[in-house]
């Protein structure tokens, strides 16, 4: 087993404004954003107030921002032992302890001013809930505990819709938590899908992931399974009245599109499918979040 590379070295290189990027996971957080900001456009009927908009939108990033940052200290020794995150800044040795987490720590007290004093007060709470949920809860605690780590800390990793729509209107309204309910039931299948194909990482590492626990077959049913439930919980919209019916039929053709890979995941498996399985769940969210928003200000009569 390889050494963890070290952290810090009184020779090494200055750390670059590209290492700090790179601390705050800007592909995830950028789905993130997407979502919240669809969640603020859908929480009134025309354009939402452009203050909470925008610094509802800045706040919510920043606090994602931190939140990575934070996570990438706690799994830096994970990180240098598997294949897909040993390049990251703090395996590496380009940021040290203290300077990623002074960074996360004036990313985390930017986001809270900007939402108490700019924003609400619900948001801010909502937010920092959401923020000590998946760096300390789940990166600390639950990624290591139990099998069901992705089940139950996909609550924070849900909650940047609700958030935007929180942010516009200060309440916690139901259409917030049914786009919620939607990234909360996407991310199991979503994430399991990566564990397969890095199945024998998790296990090196010693984390308690699926298809390391119950075996890749179970996690393939899984799969399988939640997608299903997501087909459901992706019509709930349409079913409320929340949407019309552009949002109807993208739904089902991605819906369908997703049942059709988590089929052949189970039915018919090969080795590179796990992966085209992951990169379809995020190109999915993105266009099923889209589809809500341009729903929401063009919508056809049934």
């Amino acid at each position: 087993m390889a050494e963890p590379i070290p952290t810090s070295s009184p020779t090494a290189a200055a750390p670059s404004w590209r290492d700090y990027y790179e601390l705050t996971k800007p592909r995830v957080v950028l789905l993130l954003a997407f979502t919240a900001l669809v969640g603020a456009f859908l929480a009134g009927p025309g354009f939402p107030p452009l203050k909470p908009l925008v610094f509802g939108f800045i706040g919510i990033c920043l606090a994602a921002a931190s939140a990575a940052a934070v996570n990438h200290v706690i799994d830096q020794h994970i990180d240098s032992e598997m294949a897909r995150t040993r390049h990251r800044p703090m395996p590496t040795g380009s940021l040290g302890d203290a300077q990623a987490l002074v960074f996360a720590l004036c990313l985390g007290t930017l986001s809270m001013a900007i939402l108490v004093f700019l924003v609400n007060t619900l948001t801010a709470l909502l937010t920092f809930a959401s923020l000590i949920g998946y760096a300390i809860i789940y990166t600390s605690w639950l990624k290591r505990a139990t099998v069901q780590n992705i089940v139950i800390g996909g609550a924070a990793g849900a909650a940047p819709p609700m958030l935007g729509w929180t942010a516009v209107t200060n309440s916690v309204e139901p259409g917030a938590l049914l786009l919620f309910l939607i990234i909360f039931v996407w991310t199991p299948p979503h994430f399991w899908a990566l564990a397969i194909a890095r199945r024998d990482e998790y296990a090196k590492v010693g984390i308690p992931m699926m298809p390391v626990i119950y075996g890749i077959p179970m996690t393939r049913l899984h799969i399988l399974l939640y997608t299903f439930l997501l087909t459901a919980v992706t019509l709930l919209p349409w079913l409320l009245a929340m949407s019309g019916l552009i949002y109807l039929l993208s739904a089902i053709v991605l819906d369908a599109i997703f049942v059709g890979y988590a089929w052949r995941l189970y039915y018919k498996p090969q080795p590179n499918l796990p992966m085209r399985v992951f990169r379809w769940s995020i190109n999915y969210l993105g266009l099923l979040f889209a589809a809500l928003l341009i729903d929401h200000y063009w919508t056809i009569p049934i």
